[in-house]
């Protein structure tokens, strides 16, 4: 019998021909006091030798059944061993599962009211219907003669309760012999060891109260599971009426149909390949084709579904969206269709690069398969291999081998381009502390490092591989610098005011040789960008829990840049829902279509720490307690007497846009835990969203609405009657087509960060990217869409659960 790939065989107990066979063992414990019947002085000193016989009867359904037998007299004083194999006459076919071993103790050397040591009764099935075997340790009732009734009086097994750490290791040593537990000498030996010494213990502390008699019965080469002789699983059970579940063993769940396989075999044979190749799909055939082309990444194929594109292969070469689905049909453990596969894959149209991403997921463990995907993926520029970088790295750990095609690829871009190989490097980087991959990523970074040393003079701007390489490493000497510093801010006592006087006092004094880099080194964030040292008297300190360090870095051209530093926070997945702003940023772009976004740049260093992009800009929970509104901050700086509500049609615009771009894209990504403070706008008008702890649906505020927009966003469009209202809703809606159009490249960008340590992606993968792909809707089409999001907008309006919220985080945000 198969289950789930794991094969389980067994025997039926029905079909076991041989007589019911076990071997008595031995008595462990102290026997009680002998009690002499004289009552004299001499009694004390007189001796007795216990002389000892165990009697085994067999019980079906708590009756006797067959002759009770019994075992020689065992009289060795100390320890009793009979090591005596016992065989019944009663077969296993004509045990019932309710089979019950009595096993009672006598002593001969005293008279027969004094004889009775104890006994106890051994259910010869378990609960699965399972035969025991192997060592049992059975328990004695004291002075009681095993009843063989059901349910038994005298049972051997050792109550749940009463089980410690014996029972558990006498468990593990009955699964050991009978080969269930691997052996390996060394290890066992020092195990034995210590498992006497923990017995030795066990019994000092319980002081031997109780009696163990050790049975042996036998085992088989498969487990064996009770059936009766003839049973009949069509007639009706008699248990059925109590409402229990009856457990009934299938040998043919999980077996392949013979007839089914060989018709699919037949169907996908080779020879089939000279009619195949002139066969065209019929109308309704095409038609369901189609269907399935337009299945996302994430759909599992039917078996009649794969059947229909592997049987129109050769018509669907010309369709380069079809060769996914194509190479989801094939039965690669099947040689010489794999190899087919394969040839017809490289005759194939060639396929868009979001699809070779695709190709790199877990799904596709040939290496030809993964060979192609970078083959396409060569065809990229570097600034459209940047918006994918991240997810390529991650996906290096679905590669076979440490020198893939992918490493490679990674490494020969990265030597072109100095930025590229900089983002490769931190992002590999912050994968060595992971316990699974750590190799695999190490191996990369030896790669990467190797072939950029071997670089000559003359490439890249006239610096040699070695300057190049140096010019990353001091990135990570700096990051290692401001974990030193936020580490001594940090246990400055006192208000955020003392800390930052500290960080400008480190700064200027003990840590000057940051202000004045020897060297100018590549900015971690942007590459592209040199800094030349921090400006003490700019930099300060978020009034957070983790006080995050807010440096303004010279550069090298003569400006300045401001980068947030944080030490104690996972920003990985921050990392990640910035990196999908920028890429939608990018496909509405591509559309004509500018939302005025603001992907701030984001890096994570390590597991714990990373960088951020610092954008000037204004919290709404504080821009709305100075100034009461939107509109009065924006006409602080954007002032039209003749412009809409005071302000110029730009920033109003601007804001707008920004407004409905973020709408989308929370709503997409299921951004959490929305609040004023960190939602932020800039001066021109731009708003933005910041922190992504909750992603992909999860929130910790009940009743989230389905996007975060405020009343107060709205009153700054004029209300929900107005003109600008109105243009919002229109820009979402437009937004919301263009991004379905890419559903499949973000859904496998998300599928590619499956084996990341990213919290809301690592905690179910699969539920996660299934979240992701239910808000695109891609059962609708562009005009049910419509009408779609703007009733979603409708509800989110209308939620009033989050503006209670929001008074509670201002609160909690002024004491701290």
């Amino acid at each position: 019998m198969s289950l789930s790939g794991n094969e389980f065989r067994f025997f039926l107990s029905c079909d076991i021909n041989l007589p019911v066979t076990f071997r008595v063992d031995r008595l462990e414990g102290n026997l009680p006091p002998y009690k002499s019947p004289n009552s004299g002085v001499d009694a004390a000193t007189e001796e007795r030798r216990p002389e000892l016989y165990v009697e085994c009867a067999l019980y079906i359904d708590g009756a006797p059944f067959g002759l009770p037998m019994r075992t020689r007299l065992e009289s060795s004083g100390q320890s009793y061993c009979w090591n005596e194999l016992i065989t019944l006459s009663t077969k296993y076919r004509d045990l019932t599962a309710h089979s019950q071993l009595a096993l009672t103790v006598w002593d001969v050397s005293c008279g027969k009211d004094e004889g009775l040591i104890g006994g106890a009764t051994f259910l010869l099935f378990n609960s699965k219907k399972q035969l025991k075997t192997g060592k049992q340790k059975l328990r004695l009732w004291p002075g009681k003669e095993a009843d063989g009734s059901f349910p038994t009086t005298t049972p051997g097994k050792v109550p749940r309760h009463e089980r410690g750490e014996l029972e558990r290791l006498e468990k593990l040593v009955n699964k050991y012999e009978r080969g269930q537990i691997q052996r390996v000498d060394w290890l066992d030996r020092l195990t034995f060891k210590a498992m006497e010494k923990i017995k030795e213990r066990e019994s000092c502390r319980n002081g031997s109260s109780h009696l163990y008699l050790v049975v042996d019965f036998s085992s088989f080469e498969h487990r064996v599971v009770f059936q009766e002789s003839g049973a009949n699983f069509l007639l009706p059970s008699p248990i059925a009426s109590t409402n229990e579940l009856v457990i009934v063993w299938d040998p043919e769940v999980g077996k392949i149909n013979p007839s089914e396989h060989k018709q699919l075999k037949l169907a996908r044979s080779l020879t089939r390949g000279i009619i195949d190749r002139d066969l065209k799909p019929s109308s309704n055939e095409r038609k369901s084709i189609q269907r399935i082309l337009k299945y996302p990444p994430t759909w599992t194929l039917s078996g009649d579904e794969r059947q229909l594109l592997w049987k129109f292969r050769f018509s669907l070469m010309s369709e380069k969206r079809a060769l996914t689905k194509f190479l989801r049909c094939v039965e690669w453990s099947d040689l010489q269709e794999a190899k087919q596969a394969l040839e017809l894959m490289g005759r194939w149209e060639m396929i868009d690069v979001c699809d070779a991403l695709e190709l790199l997921s877990p799904l596709f463990e040939s290496e030809e398969v993964r060979a192609y995907a970078v083959s396409v993926l060569e065809r990229a520029d570097d600034e459209e291999l940047q918006c994918y970088l991240l997810q390529l790295v991650q996906a290096l750990r679905f590669e076979r081998s440490d020198k893939s095609c992918l490493c490679h690829f990674l490494v020969q871009r990265s030597l072109r381009n100095i930025e590229l190989a900089s983002f490769v490097r931190w992002y590999v980087a912050v994968e060595l502390h992971d316990p699974l991959y750590a190799k695999r990523f190490y191996r990369t970074y030896e790669i990467l490092e190797e072939n950029m040393m071997k670089l000559g003079a003359g490439v890249n701007g006239d610096v040699d591989g070695f300057k190049l390489w140096q010019s990353l490493v001091r990135q990570t000497e700096l990051t290692a610098q401001l974990c030193s510093i936020t580490r001594d801010v940090r246990n400055v006592r006192g208000g955020t005011q003392k800390k930052i006087e500290k960080l400008r006092q480190l700064l200027s004094g003990l840590l000057s040789e940051l202000t004045y880099f020897e060297e100018p080194i590549r900015s971690p964030l942007a590459p592209g960008v040199f800094i030349s040292g921090i400006v003490p008297s700019e930099s300060s300190i978020f009034k957070s829990a983790l006080h995050p360090l807010r440096l303004s870095f010279r550069t090298a051209n003569g400006g300045n840049c401001k980068i947030i530093f944080k030490k104690g926070d996972d920003i990985r997945q921050d990392q990640l829902v910035v990196q999908m702003v920028s890429l939608m940023d990018r496909l509405l772009k591509l559309e004509n279509l500018d939302l005025h976004l603001t992907p701030y740049r984001v890096l994570a260093t390590g597991q714990d720490e990373g960088m951020l992009e610092f954008i000037p800009s204004s919290s709404l929970a504080q821009i709305l307690s100075e100034h009461r509104s939107i509109i009065s901050y924006l006409q602080k700086f954007h002032p039209d007497e003749d412009g809409p509500f005071g302000i110029t049609a730009t920033c109003l615009e601007t804001f707008i846009k920004s407004c409905a771009g973020y709408s989308v894209i929370t709503y997409i990504l299921g951004i959490g835990d929305r609040h004023l403070d960190n939602l932020l706008l800039r001066d021109d008008g731009r708003l933005f969203h910041v922190d992504f702890g909750f992603i992909l649906g999860r929130d910790p505020k009940p009743f989230p609405p389905p996007m975060k927009l405020c009343k107060e966003m709205v009153e700054a469009m004029g209300g929900a009657e107005s003109q600008y209202y109105t243009r919002f809703k229109s820009y979402c809606c437009e937004a919301y087509n263009i991004l379905r159009k890419s559903s499949n490249l973000i859904l496998n960008l998300f599928h590619l960060m499956a084996g990341s340590n990213i919290p809301d992606i690592a905690s179910d993968p699969e539920k996660g990217i299934l979240k992701l792909q239910e808000k695109f809707r891609l059962d609708l089409d562009d005009e049910a869409c419509i009408h779609f999001f703007q009733d979603l907008i409708n509800d989110s309006v209308s939620a009033l659960f989050p503006q209670m919220v929001e008074t509670i985080h201002r609160w909690a945000q002024y004491w701290r």
